[in-house]
Formats: structure tokens, C-alpha cells, sequence
């Protein structure tokens, strides 16, 4: 067994993980940091997704009748457990996914973070009183739990995405099934433990509340297709949502769908160049340009973009690359080698569309051969055209210059994807028009801070091809919840509404 091997199932032992779960069976987890196989783990076909459904819908029917603050009580004790396993939990992240350990902790952090929201919540679902027309009723509505909520997460954050939906499912009365990606299965059955300690302490947690299932396409297919699935929340790729979307859609399930971002910053002539530097560069260099908040695309006014530019160029030939495990490198390990192939192949089409490449090299004294580090690659592109159109989940920055601020306004929002956005600017008109109705169309629009880096307190998810969906803080819990209107009667009359008249 490889030492990187050897330190995970370490970790894993002490989270509480039982070694049948990761070493006997054919789905195989491969760390990005080395390329080397770290376990092998059995996966649940579409009849052991059935059952686990089973288990789901049956804890659902006792779970939606505890108050709403015993339940985050739960969640209470999970945020307890995972400040207890933080490290632990921070360097699995790292080993699986390939996160600096900063990156890694902070992720966990996040977990933290979302249970300290989701605490407070349990006490705040509230309705609406609501005017009514009619004499002596009152009008309301109330918030009931929805069902089985179904979680697909991908490889780049394992344990927030989680979490995000998790911490809220479970204090709105609603259990969870989650299908990790493939690439990173080991951090949720670390995650499943942990939330299983929390679960002891807190006694009489109806069994199958929270479930992972671990495996491939069909796995997943056979959760979304189950229609006791009232809720999938599926993050990914866009082509992935096209296929998950339409088949919720098709039993009139619900879906909150957090796909791609083609995210762009603008740098306009008053902008704090400086701020505007580093902020850049940590959102499109940081996690390798594996985000889906990475920053892609960036549109520099002419007049300052012989002053920026050329400092970018420096920092990414001077940006740190290698093993987050053994280095205090910046820039870690893209996931495989067909991500790698990716960023390879959108570089040359970049190059036959007359860009300038700085960087994008493969760095291969960093790790192994079978491990696939690279220099973050900054493109001076003539024009936004072929693949700045497209994401590319690599560390990949298109640079193109601006010279009027609604043409570029136009530009920015001419893509597909529509989830994170910024600009940079000290122009008070600049930065409102960019945040109004005329302004981004993304989800998330930022004012002299980077596309990436987005807190808990505040509703994540973008519009367009990036899905539509709300997950983590403000009102994103209501997704988790059925809605009812109620009007009670507590008149001797029977007044109808509209002024309708019906005696009989």
C-alpha cells in the first residue's frame, strides 16, 4: 500500500469509517496529488438505491413530525463533530481532491459554517400573515417538510456541497440520499461517520435519515428517477444537468441545479489595480482553476491594461505548483489526465484563434507521471470567440481588452453560463450599473473582489445554463420545503371572494 494510500485509510479509521466500506470492491478512488489508488470501494446498483430510498421514505413519515428545533439540535451536534474532525477532515479533502490543505481546512470550515446557519433556522421558518378581503377570516400560509432529498456533488468541493444541502434538508424534516462523484467517494463516507457520531448523541435519529450510495452513472440515474425523490439538488457539469433536469422535470420532482460558470471580471480605468491583481489571481489560479466560481474570463479597459497585464503575466510565471501535501505550493494538481487533455486542447484552439499564451505548461517535476500538474495558462485573445465561449475546468484565463463599458457589459454576458461575475472599479455609476437589471445576469455579482469565494449567508446559484438553482444561505431553505396556504373561517358568515354570490 502506497504511503498517500495508507494515510487516508488512517484517517478514514479514525473518522469511524469501517474498512469493507473502501477496500473491497470495484469502484476505485485515485489521489490527484500522485495518480496513485487510494481505495476501492463497493457500488450500489439501482435495486440497493431502491432500498435505500425505502429506508429515506420511512424515516421521512417520523422525522417530519419533530419540531423543527429538535431537529437542528442535529445539526447542532454535526457542526460539534466536524470542529472535532477538522483536520482530519481538511487532509482527506486534500488528499482526494488535491486542495492545498488551506483550501481543504477551509472547506470544512464552510461545513461549520453552514450548520451554525442552519441551528438559527430551525427557529425562523416563517410564514406570512396575509391580508384577506373577507371579514372575520385570517389568511397564512405554513412551511411542511417536502420529502427525500436527493444529493449529487461533484469531485471539486466533496463535503461543502454536502453540507450546503444536508444542514438545511435536515432541519426543514427531510432526510438525505447522496451520491458523491466517483472521483472523491472517500471524504462522504468520512462525512456519513461524522454525521453518524453526531446522530448517536443525539438518540432517536429514525434509521436511513441520512444515506450515501456510492457509485456510477446508474446509481445516480436510478435516484433521479425514483419519484419518492422529491428533491435533487445536482451539481455539476451543464451537460450533466441536461440530462438530470428534464427527468425530474418529467415526474414533477423538483431540482436545484448548480452547473457551469463561464465567470467574468471586468477592470474598468478607475479600478484599484493593485486589489484588482491580487483579487484576479486567486480567482482564476486557486483550487487549479477548479471552481465552478474560477474566474475565466477577464475584460481590461484599454487605458490600464498595459499597467495590469503585465504584472498578471508575472504572477502566473511565479505562481507556486506542486504537491499540497509536501509543499506550500499555491496550485495544486488538476484531478486526471483527461482534464488535463482539456485544458491542452482548449489552448491550442485558443492559439489557432490568435491568442497569446503565457503558461500552460505541464509541471513534471511536481509530482509522478501519473499525476498532472500545470502552470495556470493567461491567454491575450484578439476577441471573446471560439473556446473563451466555452468552460474549460482548468486554470484558464482568456484576456481581452474593452474600450466602451455597455459593449463590454453586452460581451460579459454572452455566453451560456451565468453564475459568478465581478468588476473593478471606484466609479459609483460603474459598479450600480453593473449590479442593475442592465448590468451582470449572473447570480452572483461582485464589486472589487474576485468571481470566486462566496460566504454561507447568502443564496448560491446562477441563472441560464448554470441552472437556476439557490443553495446554502437567505431564503434558499424554502427549496427544501412545501408551501401551504391556509384561510381560516372564524365568522358566522360565509363570505366568497371576488364578491362572488352563491345562496342556496
Amino acid at each position: 500500500m502506497t504511503e498517500i494510500a495508507t494515510t487516508a485509510q488512517d484517517i478514514l479509521t479514525r473518522l469511524g469509517v469501517q474498512p469493507a466500506r473502501y477496500t473491497d470492491g470495484t469502484l476505485e478512488s485515485f489521489s490527484p496529488v500522485t495518480g496513485e489508488r487510494i481505495a476501492a470501494l463497493p457500488e450500489q446498483k439501482a435495486a440497493e438505491v431502491t432500498q435505500a430510498i425505502d429506508r429515506a421514505a420511512a424515516a421521512f413519515r417520523e422525522w417530519r413530525l419533530v419540531p423543527a428545533p429538535r431537529r437542528g439540535e442535529l445539526v447542532r451536534l454535526l457542526g460539534e463533530e466536524l470542529r472535532a474532525a477538522k483536520d482530519d477532515l481538511g487532509r482527506l479533502v486534500s488528499i482526494e481532491a488535491g486542495k492545498s490543505p488551506s483550501e481543504g481546512a477551509g472547506e470544512v470550515q464552510e461545513m461549520i459554517d453552514i450548520c451554525d446557519f442552519a441551528v438559527g433556522l430551525s427557529r425562523q421558518l416563517y410564514g406570512l400573515t396575509i391580508a384577506t378581503e373577507r371579514p372575520g377570516h385570517r389568511m397564512m400560509e405554513t412551511w411542511h417538510p417536502l420529502g427525500v432529498v436527493g444529493v449529487i456533488s461533484a469531485f471539486n468541493f466533496p463535503v461543502a456541497v454536502w453540507s450546503w444541502n444536508a444542514a438545511l434538508a435536515l432541519v426543514c424534516g427531510n432526510p438525505v440520499v447522496w451520491k458523491p462523484s466517483e472521483k472523491t467517494p472517500l471524504t462522504a463516507l468520512a462525512c456519513q461517520a461524522i454525521l453518524e457520531r453526531a446522530a448517536a448523541r443525539f438518540g432517536d435519529v429514525p434509521d436511513g435519515l441520512s444515506q450515501v450510495i456510492i457509485g456510477g452513472r446508474e446509481t445516480g440515474e436510478a435516484m433521479v428517477d425514483d419519484p419518492r425523490v422529491a428533491l435533487v439538488s445536482a451539481t455539476g457539469s451543464t451537460r450533466m444537468g441536461r440530462q438530470v433536469g428534464p427527468k425530474v422535470a418529467g415526474r414533477f420532482g423538483r431540482a436545484i441545479l448548480e452547473l457551469g460558470g463561464n465567470n467574468a471580471g471586468i477592470v474598468c480605468p478607475s479600478a484599484d489595480l493593485d486589489m484588482a491583481l491580487r483579487a484576479i489571481a486567486f480567482g482564476a489560479m486557486g483550487t487549479a482553476g477548479q471552481r465552478c466560481t474560477t474566474m475565466r474570463r477577464l475584460f481590461v479597459h484599454e487605458s490600464v491594461y498595459d499597467q495590469l497585464v503585465p504584472g498578471l503575466i508575472k504572477a502566473y510565471g511565479s505562481v507556486s505548483v506542486g504537491n499540497p501535501l509536501t509543499t506550500q505550493a499555491l496550485v495544486g494538481p488538476l484531478v486526471d489526465g483527461q482534464a488535463f487533455q482539456a485544458m491542452q486542447d482548449a489552448i491550442a484552439a485558443a492559439t489557432a484563434a490568435g491568442g497569446k499564451v503565457h503558461g500552460g505548461t505541464r509541471v513534471t517535476e511536481a509530482g509522478p507521471e501519473a499525476a498532472f500538474y500545470v502552470k495556470p495558462a493567461l491567454i491575450e485573445m484578439p476577441e471573446q470567440t471560439g473556446p473563451v465561449l466555452e468552460e474549460t475546468f482548468a486554470p484558464i484565463l482568456y484576456v481581452m481588452r474593452y474600450g466602451d463599458f455597455d459593449e463590454v457589459i453586452a460581451q460579459h454576458n454572452a455566453v451560456g453560463a451565468g453564475l459568478s461575475s465581478s468588476i473593478f472599479t471606484t466609479d459609483l455609476r460603474e459598479s450600480e450599473m453593473f449590479l442593475s437589471a442592465a448590468g451582470s445576469d449572473c447570480g452572483i455579482a461582485n464589486v472589487n473582489i474576485g468571481t470566486s469565494g462566496a460566504e454561507i449567508g447568502g443564496a448560491f446559484g446562477g441563472e441560464k445554463e448554470t441552472g437556476g438553482g439557490r443553495e446554502s444561505g437567505s431564503d434558499a431553505w424554502k427549496a427544501y420545503m412545501r408551501r401551504a396556504t391556509n384561510t381560516i373561517n372564524y365568522s358566522r358568515q360565509l363570505p366568497l371572494a371576488q364578491g362572488v354570490v352563491f345562496d342556496i
